[in-house]
């Protein structure tokens, strides 16, 4: 199939039930192109953002990627799952009675513990790679996973409601944080431990549900953000002269300052690469035109 659709992002709404591969495949059909990927998985239970690259904008998506995320969530305290969420068998389960004793202030107080960077151990049935294989392939084919903490940064927690044995919260963190890990590690330390329910992603980055699109609405006007305007939505931006872009065409280094990973422009406001500092220098990332 050859694409005759703008290179750039397009924001989908994912419905429940379907896997981020789902939406892929779907969104290269309507796009008629197989070259199409996305930034950071949702899992078949979750909803929400998942933002997609069509074209050349498929490299943009690794940058992307390290953006904060924005999501909302429901924890069931009482139930501990093989999967951290309602996905999972049940394997432990605390009486109800001795979760309905718990104060809403402990509650709170536990959860809010998490704002900050943290050390975070994924959960056993991650997409994280083990000697090659994805953890929960291993996971399905009887292994035990012992995955390591890694560093991961909770930007604020608000718990909205507690409604035991569920509590419903918002998040705003690092990429790579797995929120069905938040509620397995709050159960756990409220001592009757705890798994994820629901999810719903709404935000990635710059792009929130405002301007995310169900695949039937996309069906119906396949909406792209062409790859100049995904650009200077995600990025520090900067307007180069013809000369400085000629330069940038060809990937050499610019006699430019950068505070960080920066969108260049020629004078026409074509998007021709993601630089980034090299002392008081600047050097190519990703170089979108040539």
């Amino acid at each position: 199939m050859s694409s005759t659709v703008t290179p750039g992002l397009v924001v989908v709404d994912k419905a429940g039930g379907m896997t981020s591969h789902d939406v892929v495949s779907r969104v290269r059909r309507l796009a008629g192109t197989r070259k199409v990927g996305h930034a950071g998985t949702l899992d078949p239970m979750a909803t929400g953002v998942l933002v997609l690259g069509v074209d050349r904008a498929t490299r943009l998506l690794g940058h992307l990627m390290l953006t904060e995320k924005a999501y909302e969530a429901t924890i069931r305290l009482g139930q501990v799952t093989t999967t951290d969420d309602a996905e999972g068998e049940v394997v432990a389960e605390t009486a109800a009675d001795e979760v309905a004793a718990l104060t809403e202030e402990r509650v709170r107080t536990v959860l809010e513990a998490f704002v900050g960077d943290i050390d975070q151990v994924p959960t056993a049935v991650s997409a994280i790679k083990v000697d090659g294989k994805r953890a929960y392939a291993r996971v399905r084919d009887g292994e035990q996973v012992e995955l390591k903490a890694r560093p991961v940064t909770i930007h604020d927690l608000t718990v909205h409601e507690v409604a035991l044995p569920e509590v419903h919260v918002s998040v705003r963190c690092s990429s790579g944080t797995y929120i069905r890990a938040i509620a397995r590690d709050a159960g756990q330390a409220l001592g009757v431990g705890g798994h994820l329910t629901a999810l719903r992603r709404t935000a990635v980055g710059a792009f929130d549900l405002a301007v995310a699109r169900s695949l039937d609405v996309l069906a119906e006007d396949f909406a792209v953000l062409p790859i100049a305007e995904a650009a200077r939505a995600s990025f520090a931006c900067l307007d180069l002269d013809e000369a400085d872009a000629a330069d940038v065409r060809l990937g050499r280094k610019l006699d430019v300052e950068m505070s960080g990973l920066t969108a260049l422009f020629d004078p026409s406001g074509e998007f021709l690469a993601l630089y980034e500092p090299q002392g008081d220098r600047a050097r190519a990332v990703a170089v979108f035109v040539g």
